[in-house]
């Protein structure tokens, strides 16, 4: 490029990266000295009008979101000399999502939600603001080294979608985070965001996308005729728990999902914690809307792919209860057979005893004996010789 300064302000240092719509450069803000990340649109888009002008206000709405999780946008507009777009942000030192997913292939259950709680919490606000990202993807979700995640990119994607050209660059690439309302042609609301960011979420744990489609239609059709695999069945760090927790968010019906990106957040913190999802309909109805409703393998066919040595905790069985008191049945019942039986046998000896004194001549000595016995022969000999010797 010709231009090292662009609205004879900002000092382009270096190629950050680039797509079929933009390049991103590292640069120098020569006013306020400080480093930041300017964004050049590509050429053939001023030619544009329904994109610039859309382009322009999603900007500013863009740069009225102030948020820990939003790379704030500090600027944007055309430079004179070269007659290009531009946008201002912030300046992450670190590394995207995509930048992770190719170095590391995946990520850990922790550590990847670590990464989506956080974005969360940045389409959350954005959301209450009246802002639709519309192309969540990994691209998007930048990490500093600090471990802080921020969103980029809202003003352009939005933007993208009133414009004439093709959308062969831009969609290709990311088709399979695409909603299905969205892969419809339909207008895309807050939910399909969360439903990107539950592929994103999908991709980091697992290293692999719930439908692996190669165009739009391609991807519509899968949406409507397959289940994508529940990550239990992927990973073995993954409970079922935090498994339906993602593929809620991943529900073809937008009414099936998460209602804010908010509520998303606390299901994943909940689901890593074994604590299960609420629907969001009776499960009737979601039957054929929602990846929930996939039959997960019983546990002797489960699948776990090739990232050991990964293992999932053991699952406890519910504990059973004793089983003593049935067994120690019997002999309380024995015990009270006894008892009943020495209680027959002294009320017979007294009996005899008050015989035996109302029909003996004057004086009669009575003797008398304490007797306790637990062995009912024991006791009933010793009743016969208390008879015995108080009938002599």
């Amino acid at each position: 490029m010709s231009a090292v300064e662009i609205a004879g302000r900002y000092r382009l240092e270096g190629r950050l990266g680039y797509g079929g719509m933009s390049t991103v450069h590292h640069a120098v803000d020569q006013r306020l000295e400080r480093q930041v990340a300017v964004k050049l649109l590509a050429e053939h888009l001023a030619d544009e009008e329904a994109f610039v002008s859309r382009f322009q206000r999603e900007a500013q709405a863009a740069a009225r979101l102030v948020h820990p999780n939003i790379v704030q946008v500090f600027d944007s507009g055309r430079d004179e000399r070269t007659g290009q777009y531009f946008i201002v942000m912030e300046y992450i030192e670190g590394a995207s999502c995509a930048e992770i997913l190719r170095d590391q292939g995946w990520v850990e259950v922790d550590e990847a939600l670590a990464i989506i709680e956080q974005a969360c919490e940045g389409l959350d606000y954005a959301h209450r603001h009246g802002v639709v990202h519309r192309d969540v993807k990994p691209g998007n979700l930048l990490r500093s080294r600090e471990g802080e995640v921020k969103l980029a990119d809202f003003g352009i994607a939005k933007a993208t979608e009133q414009s004439s050209i093709t959308q062969v660059g831009s969609v290709l690439g990311t088709a399979a985070y695409l909603a299905p309302e969205q892969a419809r042609g339909e207008e895309a609301g807050p939910s399909a965001d969360l439903y990107a960011l539950g592929v994103v979420t999908y991709q980091l744990i697992s290293g692999r996308l719930p439908y692996d489609a190669t165009s739009l239609t391609e991807l519509a059709l899968k949406q409507q005729q397959e289940h994508p695999p529940t990550l239990d069945t992927l990973v073995a760090a993954v409970n079922p728990e935090l498994a339906d927790a993602v593929a809620m968010s991943l529900a073809l019906d937008p009414e099936d999902r998460y209602q804010t990106a908010r509520e998303m957040r606390r299901a994943l913190h909940d689901g890593l914690r074994g604590v299960a999802p609420g629907r969001r309909r009776p499960a009737a109805a979601t039957q054929a809307t929602t990846v929930l409703s996939a039959r997960r393998p019983t546990p002797q066919t489960r699948v776990v792919a090739p990232r050991q040595p990964r293992q999932a905790p053991p699952r406890q069985r519910p504990a059973v209860a004793a089983a003593a008191p049935v067994a120690a049945a019997p002999a309380r019942r024995g015990r009270g057979r006894l008892v009943l039986a020495l209680l027959a046998l002294l009320a017979i000896a007294l009996v005899i005893v008050a015989i035996v004194i109302a029909t003996a001549p004057s004086p009669t000595r009575i003797v008398l004996r304490n007797v306790v016995y637990k062995d009912v022969g024991k006791a009933s000999a010793a009743l016969q010789q208390l008879v015995s010797e108080n009938t002599k």
